[in-house]
């Protein structure tokens, strides 16, 4: 983290900047979890391969490697843009950007032109690529930085709650109350204008509302010394494998219900459970914030983590169409979940290396077995999902000191993995392997980062009490 330091005289209530920022996070899931939904949308209406409508993905995260591939280039031969114009201006642009990526897809809908998607969900890409850049920080310097922790992780759970309704709410209005069994090219058009209108009104809120101003007092590194250090060649791997891993899942679990030897179920039907496979992610980022809270006993967790897991179920149950019966398979995750934390006693590295191990014997599950039980194991990976971004990111930047933000700058461009991984996953599935067999990709995914975890948890002895930082 940059040392930095307030430029207003006096230190400013920070409640009324972190609400709204809080707002953004929230914007910033739903719609990129709209992705999962328009795979499914996009593959029938213009009768795409798997390796097609996975162009989806590789053009949305293809433009966060793109993007802060540019960013890193500028900060190296300018200096920082964000330390230059500001936190406010660089959360503004990313805004507006990704609002023009949204209108894009009205010139998309109208004329029916797959290629005219791609490049709507490039610009929506890059858009939300500054925001990752400017947001996740700015968000970390809104109170102390003994705090940061539980900040981030916390705004990181509302924008796991913008992904947990994605499916419901954006599956109505792209499949409409109908299912999908009327597909048409305009579908999208409304939703979109709708998402760049209340993008739009979130950047008038956040220009009105009055942001403390940051500045960073750390001279700037030339060379590339952030690749000295192993922890960070390694974590620039694993963030590319952990959203590699997230995204393919994602994208396939509709495509991966409706076979007739998982369940046979519709679109209409399947975007309840993606639901849940996202909802998992915000219960575990939730109970991630308590359990990396280092000021509160180990008693006093146990009790705050059951409660929040308890409130977290009921609100997602709320929400989806689902009976308690359709759902009560995820109280085991819940249960299961909670003694991951407790084994991992907050330790970075020790609990990213038990949360991979679980998500892979789920996905050997979700390939070699039939039926509710394949359909379970897939969907509990999402749970397993929610720390692995902060843990990895904090063990990558362990021990950085100056070069540490030359460092996350790297660890930002590996969420290209997002862009790849499906692509590859869509290439097996249209193969003979199936879309079952498939998601053998995404278990070599989740080996490296069981791999990463344990080679941290024996060299970063120093980093088992590190704070934890953002989710994606």
């Amino acid at each position: 983290m940059n040392n930095s330091k307030i430029t207003d005289q006096s230190r400013p209530n920070y409640t009324v900047p972190l609400i709204t920022i809080t707002l953004l996070f929230f914007m910033w899931g739903f719609i990129t979890c709209m992705n999962d939904i328009l795979i499914p949308y996009l593959k029938k209406l213009f009768a795409l391969s798997f390796v097609e409508s996975m162009l989806v993905q590789f053009c949305f995260f293809g433009a966060y490697f793109l993007g802060s591939l540019a960013y890193f280039a500028i900060s190296y031969y300018k200096g920082d843009p964000i330390n230059k114009v500001g936190y406010k201006k660089g959360i503004l642009a990313g805004i507006v950007l990704s609002s023009i990526g949204c209108i894009l897809f009205y010139p998309a809908a109208t004329f029916s032109v797959y290629g005219l998607f791609l490049g709507a969900l490039f610009v929506l890409g890059l858009g939300f690529t500054i925001l990752q850049i400017t947001a996740n920080a700015y968000v970390s310097l809104l109170g102390t930085e003994d705090s940061a922790s539980g900040r981030l992780n916390m705004t990181q759970a509302f924008n796991a709650f913008g992904t947990t309704i994605a499916p419901i709410l954006g599956g109505y209005l792209v499949f409409g109350p109908g299912g999908d069994h009327n597909i048409t090219a305009e579908a999208t058009r409304i939703p979109y204008l709708v998402f760049a209108g209340i993008l739009l009104l979130v950047a008038v809120l956040i220009y009105n509302v009055k942001l403390p101003s940051f500045q960073t007092e750390e001279t700037e590194q030339k060379g590339l010394g952030a690749l000295t250090f192993p922890q960070l060649r390694l974590g620039v791997l694993g963030i590319f494998c952990y959203v590699g891993g997230e995204v393919a899942v994602g994208s396939f679990i509709i495509s991966f219900l409706e076979l007739p030897s998982v369940t046979g179920l519709s679109e209409a039907v399947s975007k309840n459970y993606l639901a849940m496979y996202w909802g998992g992610a915000m219960i575990g980022r939730f109970l991630g914030a308590i359990s990396l809270n280092h000021s509160i006993s180990a008693s006093k967790k146990a009790i705050y983590m059951i409660l929040t897991a308890g409130a977290v179920f009921l609100l997602i149950y709320s929400i989806v169409d689902l009976t308690f019966d359709q759902m009560s398979f995820f109280l085991i995750f819940l249960v299961l979940n909670f003694a991951a934390f407790m084994v991992g006693k907050s330790a970075p590295a020790r609990t990213l290396a038990i949360f991979a191990s679980i998500n892979v014997i789920l996905l050997l599950s979700t390939m070699f077995s039939t039926g509710y039980m394949a359909m379970y194991s897939v969907l509990g990976i999402g749970i397993f999902n929610s720390i692995m971004f902060s843990n990895i990111y904090t063990l990558g930047i362990a021990g950085l000191g100056k070069y540490t933000s030359q460092g996350s700058s790297l660890l930002v461009m590996a969420i290209l993995g997002g862009a790849l991984v499906p692509l590859v996953q869509g290439a097996l599935a249209d193969s003979d392997f199936g879309v079952q067999k498939s998601f053998i990709v995404p278990v070599f995914c989740y080996l490296y980062i069981l791999f990463f975890g344990l080679y941290c948890a024996k060299k970063l002895k120093f980093v088992e009490h590190a704070k934890g930082v953002s989710g994606h």
